[in-house]
């Protein structure tokens, strides 16, 4: 394989997990950790690190446009966006700092995890 045909492919493949990030970020609320970043894994070949990162900044874009759409709509609860928001930064900023202390096999296996009792929690959690 050429590079340039290298390069074509992992624009399509980039092309195709931003896709599937919007859609599932505008349907379920989540996109970024939950899809975004197992698909730059496992099919653009990033690192942990750089697929966490890569997702987050194209979180920020996806967000801007999912909170103008459902605000337009009048969807958003923007006092309990603040409430969850603003202590969301000092999350984040926590959680990169303890990621650069973690390997990148325990959090791949500490998310797996997670995926697995949030999946449980909601098959059997009343609708």
């Amino acid at each position: 394989m050429t590079p340039a045909a290298d390069t074509h492919g992992i624009v399509w493949r980039l092309l195709l997990v931003g896709a599937a990030g919007g859609a599932f970020s505008a349907l379920f609320g989540v996109g970024g950790g939950v899809i975004m970043v197992p698909l730059l894994i496992m099919l653009c070949g990033y690192g942990s690190r750089a697929a966490t990162a890569t997702s987050l900044a194209a979180i920020a874009l996806i967000a801007l446009v999912g909170v103008a759409t459902y605000g337009a709509l009048g969807n958003v609860d923007w006092v309990a966006a603040l409430l969850v928001g603003i202590p969301a930064l000092l999350g984040v900023t926590i959680g990169v700092r303890v990621r650069a202390r973690i390997s990148a096999v325990a959090i791949s296996r500490a998310f797996a995890v997670l995926l697995v009792v949030a999946a449980v929690l909601l098959l059997v959690a009343p609708s």
